[in-house]
């Protein structure tokens, strides 16, 4: 198997330097492109090298400032596009309006399958992302979608005798399959909490499993303002060691969430580099960042010569 479109390997603004782990582990040069804001806030993006005939992947998470850099990688698209590569493959290792993928209420937008029109209208010809809120965003495109996982990273970072005596927690009924797969690869218990909205606020009403003299190590696939951090006292309740961990992919991480990890029973948050994230979190005492950049060189160097990444997948099924 084979291709005779050179692999090339490009960056947005976003997240650099994964780009640049992901071209350097792939025995490649990072694209020349150029991304510049304009004093009217306006986007202009030029790419700085040939790419015709070219299979071109495109780094570029979506989050904050999200519509900058979502407007960004759809500038990018169409520069592509123009220039006449051969196909054009997004990776969003962060996609983005992931937790609007239905109709909660009347009349409101599925922002989620609107990111999915604007992608395939703008002529990209795959999608790559990472743990997105919901699995059925998939559904949303009609080009091929190869929907990974980090679990396979963060679960590596547990994996260490400190942690035989833990418990994965699913902070919610919805994300308990995804942390089943956690507590398989592991080998440890499995704990769900169960929540009930009560009025207009949503608490946790009971947990289901044993937690009582074990390590909690909550696993999610987003923390933004840190509302998890909160239910950590039902845990407590209940007899958990008060020395949580958190497992979770995409850290928004919004000063809430910094704030609430001043917490003392609290002692460490894993996050990956999906987003790339500023000093003070790179530094914080309580924050380990892991790298996804040799599991996407990976996915990518098997796409581009037309191998199979099923037993990537496979490896993370969630």
């Amino acid at each position: 198997m084979g291709t005779h479109h050179p692999l090339r390997i490009f960056s947005g603004s976003a997240n650099r330097p994964l780009a640049q782990a992901v071209a350097e582990l792939s025995h490649t040069k990072l694209g020349q492109c150029t991304t510049t804001r304009l004093k009217d806030s306006e986007i202009h993006v030029t790419i700085d090298e040939a790419v015709r005939d070219q299979d071109v992947f495109i780094i570029q998470p979506c989050s904050r400032p999200v519509n900058d850099n979502l407007m960004e990688l759809m500038l990018y698209i169409d520069a592509f596009r123009r220039a006449s590569a051969h196909e054009i493959t997004a990776v969003m290792p962060y996609y983005p309006y992931g937790r609007q993928e239905r109709m909660a209420r009347s009349r409101e937008a599925i922002s989620a399958k609107v990111v999915s029109t604007m992608l395939q209208s703008m002529g990209v010809g795959r999608v790559i992302y990472f743990d997105v809120h919901a699995p059925a965003t998939q559904g949303f495109f009609d080009v091929p979608v190869d929907p990974l996982s980090a679990l396979p990273v963060l679960a590596e970072y547990f994996n260490k005798p400190e942690f035989a005596d833990a418990a994965i927690v699913s902070p919610d009924v919805g994300r308990a399959k995804f942390a089943g797969r956690y507590a398989e690869i592991l080998n440890l218990p499995l704990v769900v909490m169960h929540k009930r909205r009560e009025g207009g606020d949503v608490g946790v009403s009971h947990v289901v499993g044993d937690i009582k003299g074990k390590i909690p190590i909550i696993i999610d696939d987003v923390i933004a303002g840190g509302s998890v951090l909160q239910e950590l006292d039902a845990l407590y309740a209940v007899g958990a060691r008060e020395e949580a961990y958190l497992a979770i992919t995409h850290g928004v991480l919004l000063d809430s969430a910094l704030k609430r990890l001043e917490d003392p029973r609290i002692k460490g948050l894993v996050i990956t580099d999906t987003i790339c994230q500023p000093a003070e979190v790179r530094n914080h005492p309580k924050i380990r960042v892991v790298s996804i950049a040799k599991l996407l060189a990976d996915v990518i160097g098997r796409i581009h010569i037309g191998e199979s990444i099923s037993s990537l997948m496979e490896r993370a099924k969630v």
